[in-house]
């Protein structure tokens, strides 16, 4: 085959012919090319580092910020996020009148640190708070009417959900039947129809021009922090000043790592900033895990994803999952070690049952798809999986197939509480709504990376046929 005039298409670093026989040519169109090397001259980058950034789509003007991310120059105004400021108002004003403070958080690494930002924020101005984490299994995702029936019960007068309660409309509207402010933070895609609550921070909203939209819920929480704070500040707060939010930066980067969300913008900023935070060890729960994990030399984002966030999320999968939350809270070194002891040996037993439900779901998945070629979306269920794993066996099928992924447990009652892990250029949370727009599904919502549904069993086979449909055609022009 003759080889392409196009410089372009040159061999790469000269590899004409590699160890496995394979020719070297550069990913880069010409568009790509002469960034990289604008990049290189106006910055004095080395060549191969800007072929890099070109390639990860970064301009010339963003290279330097890219390479050297501050939240000084990437942190926006807080008030950019629609009803950020009504919900700093709120927080603040709760604050001021001693109003006790609910905070209702998802089960994952991002509910547990949005969880306790919150907590700990709320701590230093002496208010009351409780932290309030469903059960995976019984409750299911997201606010629900007897649990804020309850927390109101317990004298909440005002509730703040983190990284949920977008979609939680009956929720809401049970709490604002009670008269009890109900405060949104969140990251999750929304419709248009959204909840009846105090105020909705959400960058994916649809009426939101923040620009913010790759976030995780803790880094939105921070934003609204910052907010509240200035706020306090200005009012004269007495504890306003002693308080220094970027303390708590690792509790943010750890939140951003592993709830794998695109690492540009802010986000650069919170992990580069938050990993240093967290080489200083002030967090004693963080510092009980990286020590149960043998963590050795300083912490990386290695450590936040693949040591410290599979076992805080061990709790929530199969057993309390408040344990998580409940750990970045503290600062007493000693419960700190019991809960990060309970949390590894979890962490274990969870690893035993994930490789017997992936080893199931990757015969099922061959069994319907072979070896998946031929498919848009893998999608998988079982009577007998644990649904606190399945976002792990759908992230496993993912990585394997190539194709998003979804795992679903069904129960005895034939519901099915399912995840999906998405491929890079698929919007898995707008399929998986408009799926619940379709009747498919009883609930279901996410983000363009992961999603979480419930699914009745005799409606399985048509979810599958509308995922199909649904996803051939962007998902074949991206693998």
């Amino acid at each position: 085959m003759d080889i392409p005039a196009d410089p372009v298409q040159r061999a790469f670093l000269g590899v004409e012919k590699s160890v496995l026989d394979n020719r070297w040519i550069s990913r880069l169109d010409q568009a790509g090319q002469n960034r990289a090397l604008a990049m290189s001259q106006m910055h004095g980058l080395p060549d191969l580092i800007a072929r890099v950034l070109a390639g990860r789509g970064v301009t010339v003007d963003e290279a330097v910020e890219f390479l050297d991310p501050t939240l000084r120059s990437l942190m926006p105004d807080p008030y950019k996020l629609t009803d950020c400021e009504k919900a700093a108002k709120r927080i603040a004003d709760a604050i001021n009148t001693r109003q006790q403070v609910a905070i209702f958080g998802d089960y994952d690494v991002d509910g547990a640190s949005s969880s306790a930002l919150m907590y700990r924020f709320l701590s230093h101005f002496g208010v009351t708070s409780e932290i309030y984490i469903p059960d995976r299994v019984f409750e299911g995702y997201g606010p629900n009417p007897a649990a804020m029936d309850q927390l109101i019960d317990n004298g909440a007068r005002l509730i703040v959900t983190v990284d949920c309660g977008s979609t939680s409309h009956e929720a809401l509207a049970a709490a604002a039947k009670r008269h009890v402010d109900v405060v949104v933070i969140d990251h999750h895609q929304v419709t248009h129809d959204l909840p009846p609550c105090h105020a909705l921070v959400n960058p994916n909203r649809e009426d939101d021009l923040s620009g913010q939209g790759h976030l995780c819920a803790a880094g939105v929480v921070f934003l609204v922090l910052v907010a509240t704070l200035r706020l306090l500040r200005e009012a004269g707060h007495p504890k306003a000043r002693s308080i220094d939010l970027l303390q708590w930066l690792d509790i943010v980067a750890l939140a951003t790592v592993c709830d794998v969300v695109p690492l540009k913008g802010l986000n650069r900023a919170y992990v580069v900033k938050g990993l240093i935070a967290a080489r200083h060890q002030g967090n004693a729960g963080l510092s009980a895990l990286f020590r149960k994990a043998g963590l050795a030399g300083p912490v990386t984002p290695y450590h936040f994803g693949f040591l410290i966030g599979p076992r805080i999320n061990a709790g929530g999968r199969i057993s309390d999952a408040a344990l998580g939350s409940r750990l970045l809270t503290l600062d007493d070194t000693g419960e700190a070690e019991a809960i990060a002891e309970r949390l590894d040996e979890l962490n274990r037993d969870r690893q035993v049952m994930e490789a017997n439900m992936l080893q199931e779901a990757e015969a099922e998945a061959y069994a319907e798809y072979g070896d998946g070629s031929g498919a848009s979306v893998i999608v998988t269920a079982h009577e007998k999986w644990h649904p606190g794993i399945v976002g792990l066996i759908a992230a496993r099928l993912k990585e394997k197939f190539k194709r998003p992924a979804f795992a679903i447990a069904f129960d005895p009652n034939g519901k099915g509480t399912g995840s999906g892990r998405s491929i890079n250029g698929f919007d898995m949370g707008k399929m998986v709504r408009a799926a619940v727009d379709e009747g498919l599904l009883v609930k279901g919502g996410g983000h363009a990376m992961a999603a979480g549904l419930t699914v009745e069993r005799d409606k399985l086979g048509r979810l599958r046929g509308f995922f199909s449909e649904r996803a051939e055609k962007t998902v074949a022009a991206l693998v």
